[in-house]
């Protein structure tokens, strides 16, 4: 059995981004954040041409915006990488580009469908 006491609840939570700071970070703290932020924008306007019916356009941006992290997570050190940073490089840049390239494979051979 140990010692240690279970912590208090009268203590307030407390973010490790506010800790000597008046004001909390409102920006991505590396680039890598940044190049995360953009290769969200970027699905976000993919899965916008998809709802307004143009889906095999729509998946090849979506596609890119994955081959576009890959890229972005290879040249970046873990350091700077942010949210793009999961697994081990490698790892992270295989699963990207294979996403990637399976989607934009599968929108131009799927063939289309009668009557739609």
């Amino acid at each position: 059995m140990s010692d240690v006491e279970p912590p208090s609840d009268d203590v307030e939570p407390l973010s490790a981004e506010d800790v000597g700071e008046g004001e909390p970070r409102r920006y991505p703290s590396t680039i890598g954040g940044g190049f995360y932020l953009v290769v969200l924008a970027v699905v976000a306007i993919a899965i916008g041409i998809i709802t307004s019916g143009n889906w095999r356009l729509g998946i090849r941006w979506y596609g890119a915006a994955l081959l576009f992290g890959a890229l972005v997570r290879a040249v970046l050190p873990a350091k700077d990488a942010g949210m793009l940073a999961v697994r081990k490089r490698w790892w992270d840049c295989f699963l990207l580009i294979a996403t990637g390239i399976a989607l934009i494979f599968l929108a131009g051979s799927i063939p289309d469908q009668p009557g739609l």
